[in-house]
């Protein structure tokens, strides 16, 4: 579960590092995040090899998408995965993905969401 004020990595090649979470979207009442829900976050850290090939900037807020928790999820089916770290993705206003690559491997529920681009881009499935 993401909420405001949490530290996540970034799984894609967009340069930064890490961010931090500044909202949760999806009504006015809305707390946590789950994998796939949407969140604004803004910039705190860049790789140090791509500062200047960055696509982002440090203190920037972004739009991402939740691709991994350390909370566990449970399938339809009755099976369940985890994460060993909180990760996210960053998106543009038309929620498209600013990498061109994910770094780690994405659940299943991106496969038939609005988010179908995901699946394709990443290394592999859960």
């Amino acid at each position: 579960m993401i909420q405001q004020q949490t530290i996540l990595k970034v799984s894609d090649n967009t340069g930064a590092k890490t961010l931090k979470c500044i909202k949760v979207l999806g009504g006015y009442k809305k707390t946590v995040a789950k994998i796939g829900d949407t969140i604004i976050v803004s910039v705190k850290e860049l790789k140090n090899k791509s500062r200047k090939i960055s696509k982002v900037k440090k203190g920037e807020v972004h739009k991402a998408i939740i691709v991994a928790t350390k909370s566990k999820q449970i399938n339809k089916d009755g099976s369940s995965f985890f994460f060993n770290k909180n990760s996210a993705c960053l998106i543009n206003k038309q929620n498209k993905p600013l990498g061109s690559r994910i770094l780690t491997p994405i659940p299943k529920v991106f496969k038939k969401s609005k988010f179908s681009k995901f699946f394709s881009i990443s290394i592999g499935t859960i």
